[in-house]
């Protein structure tokens, strides 16, 4: 596995190798912009309104706004009296339990990699059975491309994943909601009828089963116009007006169950969710 970051984990006196390798990839259709009467691409430039003039890389320098229009300069050598210390650890600074890990403050997962020397391999793979079988994730701060980054590192089946963790202080306060959540009254009828749109839609979770169909569909009309083919807009789909909740709950379930008796939505069974799990793993 390519890895992007070499480095350790460091707990107490335990050092581990690992190497930090990403663990997902979109693959997503991206366009560029061109001029439509000669389909060349558009170039960006960097202009200066106030010169009216455009400017070369060695004249731009950071700015800081303190307020609307206003800002305070800030050179490298400014941003370097401030700048982290190289480091290849991963700092462990506390266990957890990874259910107490609110998802919110996932950022990004990657991979860790063990080191290919048995020796060096075996803490890796200690801390991995430590772990999964304590329930516990450990939180940690690491620099990678000169940032400071909070991280959560947790068994994931037989390998170490690691989250980037967003800071206390990036993730928006939800009092706002709650207070509207807590003014609001829900009848037990309507509660009943929820429930039972959630059992008829109840599963197991297999990634498989989801697809991304904007792009699928996206990537076929782009096939399409490379081939030649004309492409035409579809009719819109007339939206059904909803009398009131407890008439859309009734008709979600009846909808749902109607799929299900054609055969166009079932739950997942256990053997499946182990067959795809099988595949991924090999």
């Amino acid at each position: 596995m390519r890895t992007i970051w070499n480095g350790s984990i460091s707990f107490g006196l335990v050092n581990i190798p690992i190497g930090l390798a990403l663990a997902t990839q979109r693959d997503d259709v991206s366009f560029r912009t061109l001029h439509r009467e000669c389909g060349t691409p558009i170039k960006q430039k960097r202009w200066c309104p106030f010169h009216e003039r455009e400017v070369e890389a060695d004249e731009l320098v950071k700015g800081w706004e303190v307020a609307k229009g206003e800002f305070v300069m800030v050179e490298e050598s400014d941003l370097e009296s401030v700048a982290l210390r190289r480091s290849q650890s991963i700092d462990i600074l506390r266990f957890v339990k990874l259910e107490d890990v609110d998802p919110v403050y996932f950022d990004r997962t990657y991979y860790l990699a063990p080191a290919a020397a048995d020796a060096q391999r075996r803490p890796y793979v200690l801390l991995l059975r430590a772990m999964q079988e304590s329930g516990m994730a450990a939180v940690g701060k690491f620099v990678l491309w000169g940032k400071e980054n909070l991280c959560l590192i947790r068994p994931q089946g037989d390998t170490l994943a690691m989250e980037t963790l967003f800071y206390f202080d990036d993730v928006r306060s939800t009092s706002e909601i709650r207070e509207q959540v807590e003014a609001t009254e829900v009848k037990k009828a309507e509660l009943a009828l929820a429930a039972q749109v959630i059992d008829s839609l109840a599963g197991d979770w297999v990634p498989e089963d989801f697809e991304n169909e904007y792009r699928r569909d996206l990537k076929a009309m782009l096939d399409a116009k490379l081939a030649g083919q004309e492409i035409t807009r579809p009719e819109p789909t007339p939206e059904t007006p909803v009398v009131d909740l407890m008439e859309a709950l009734r008709r979600s379930v009846e909808d749902v169950q109607g799929r299900r008796a054609a055969g166009g939505t079932k739950k997942t069974s256990g053997a499946k969710r182990k067959t795809a799990a099988a595949r991924k793993a090999s």
